[in-house]
């Protein structure tokens, strides 16, 4: 599992002493903690119960943790990581995805999930790439659309999380779908895609 590397930003596998600090700091900037309202851990209220966590839960093989840095932010503001990694079915999810208010809404963030799904299909040779989220998860239902991703059912009651039921909507992108999704990230991230102020000009497109 080595660093995924792209035009805007890059994933770097999980180091505490590394990227701690950078991920506290650009998480609390969610002054309401919204980011942490569907995944089952967190808020965290010192830095050292984050790190903590970091050690304990996230430098397992599965779910397997990146840290994703900005270029434009010189800094480690976002993570995500491959889970259920199923090497005999070429199957492998992508989760565990808590992007701080500075990575939210931006390139860097899209680019970060073209480069684990490109890695999915084209270096570890899965043929299924899924992507799971609480029913109630509207922005995440709707990245999930967005990025290409094909809804494929509501699994009711599936588990209890924070002390509330948790119905799961699932998506996935098979590999016979990856080349043409390629094409419409490639399109999206190419520089003139950009106006001076980083925005874009036009949407990202699979068709």
């Amino acid at each position: 599992k080595k660093k995924l590397i792209g035009k805007y930003c890059f994933l770097e596998p999980i180091n505490v002493k590394k990227h701690s600090k950078d991920l506290y700091n650009n998480f609390l900037k969610d002054k309401k903690n919204i980011i942490w309202t569907y995944l089952p851990y967190g808020p965290f209220k010192t830095y050292k119960n984050f790190k903590k966590w970091l050690k304990y839960f996230c430098l397992n093989k599965d779910p397997f943790f990146y840290a994703i840095y900005s270029m434009k932010r010189k800094q480690y503001c976002g993570m995500a990581s491959y889970l259920r990694i199923t090497p005999e079915h070429g199957l492998i999810e992508v989760g565990h995805i808590n992007y701080s208010p500075i990575l939210q809404n931006t390139t860097e963030g899209t680019e970060a999930m073209y480069l684990m799904m490109r890695n999915a299909f084209e270096v570890l040779g899965n043929r299924r790439y899924e992507w799971k989220c609480n029913n109630l998860n509207i922005p995440s239902k709707k990245a999930a659309k967005r990025l290409g991703f094909k809804f494929e059912g509501m699994f009711r009651q599936m588990q209890i999380t924070k002390g509330r039921n948790r119905d799961n909507a699932w998506y996935s992108i098979i590999d016979k779908e990856w080349n043409k999704l390629k094409k419409g990230y490639l399109k999206f991230l190419k520089p003139s895609n950009f106006d001076k102020n980083h925005k874009q000009v036009k949407k990202i497109k699979f068709n």
